[in-house]
């Protein structure tokens, strides 16, 4: 199949490419900045919040990987959230246009019971375009990735690093299902050729260990073989700590802010229907997080090991 890849230079999009193209689809990436992908994807140039570039990179396509977020423009004119619900506006008229049935989407966990972070709620947003514009599309839903160049994970891993004691807001006690980089890959990659897409399919994907915020940074702790002492205080002042925590990881406040905010409930999946659907065996959390620490290892030291 000939396949778009948005996001190419992303953290998901870089590692699915190989792949796409191991299980033999023709592939074709689309952003701001070819530099940014190996010289051997053959890749268009455009700009998805005015739309151009979209109709030549999606003439002949099969199937469009949807992988662009705008969570670090928050503090542009329209902020994130129009500039996300716009590009993917853009996206499906011209998706339309090019007669592509299907696009694949990775889009984040929502709490079931409260309004959604601006975050997540633009995700959501983001998702319905995709689902109502596209006869085939595929939207997954995901907590925090475990992989080297997961932004949310290196975050995790920059607060254990550099704070000698752990100080944690009231997110620390909220659960989610946290999951494996290689099994985000795995869903995506079969979503593309599924049979259960015709007509629209959204389905949550996570790893099988249950766990708070507070449990997964002392388990990511105990795995880079450090100590650290935890302080809880009660009051949530993500707009105070957010800043302060950008900073003490080298992180976008415009990243961790929306990410911070979305912390703030239980982030599960609605079933668990996604593995038995798309054919993936999850991986637990400490073998995510010891393969991600051992592949960052090989481009980086981490300080705190």
């Amino acid at each position: 199949m000939r396949i778009l890849l948005t996001g190419a230079s992303g953290s998901i999009g870089a590692a699915l490419a190989p792949d796409l193209a191991a299980a033999g689809h023709e592939l074709r990436g689309f952003g701001r900045d070819p530099s940014r992908v190996p010289a051997t994807l053959p890749f268009v140039r455009g700009d998805a919040i005015t739309g151009a570039g979209f109709d030549e990179a999606l003439d002949g396509i099969d199937v469009a990987y949807f992988l662009m977020h705008s969570m670090e423009g928050a503090g542009s004119r329209d902020g994130f959230e129009d500039n996300e619900r716009i590009a993917a506006e853009n996206f499906v008229t011209a998706a339309q246009a090019a007669r592509v049935r299907r696009v694949v989407y990775l889009g984040g966990l929502v709490p079931p019971e409260r309004r959604p972070s601006r975050h997540l709620g633009s995700r959501l947003e983001v998702e319905r375009i995709l689902l109502a514009g596209l006869p085939e599309a595929v939207a997954l839903r995901a907590s925090i990735v475990i992989g080297a160049r997961s932004r949310s994970f290196r975050f995790l891993v920059h607060l254990v690093e550099r704070m000698k004691v752990l100080t944690l807001p009231p997110w620390r006690e909220h659960r989610t299902q946290p999951i494996d980089v290689r099994d985000v890959r795995a869903f995506l990659l079969a979503a593309a050729t599924t049979p259960h897409a015709r007509g629209g399919l959204s389905l949550d994907i996570a790893g099988p260990d249950v766990l708070s915020y507070g449990q997964m940074i002392e388990r990511i702790a105990d795995l880079m073989l450090v100590r650290r002492r935890s302080l809880s205080f009660g009051r949530n002042a993500t707009p105070i700590v957010a800043p302060v925590a950008a900073a003490l990881t080298g992180e976008e406040s415009g990243f961790i802010g929306p990410l911070m905010e979305s912390l703030s409930s239980d982030l599960l999946p609605r079933d668990e229907r996604a593995p038995r659907l798309l054919g993936v065996r999850p991986h637990r959390f400490d073998q995510a997080v010891e393969r991600a620490l051992r592949e960052w290892e090989t481009r980086e030291p981490l300080a705190a090991r």
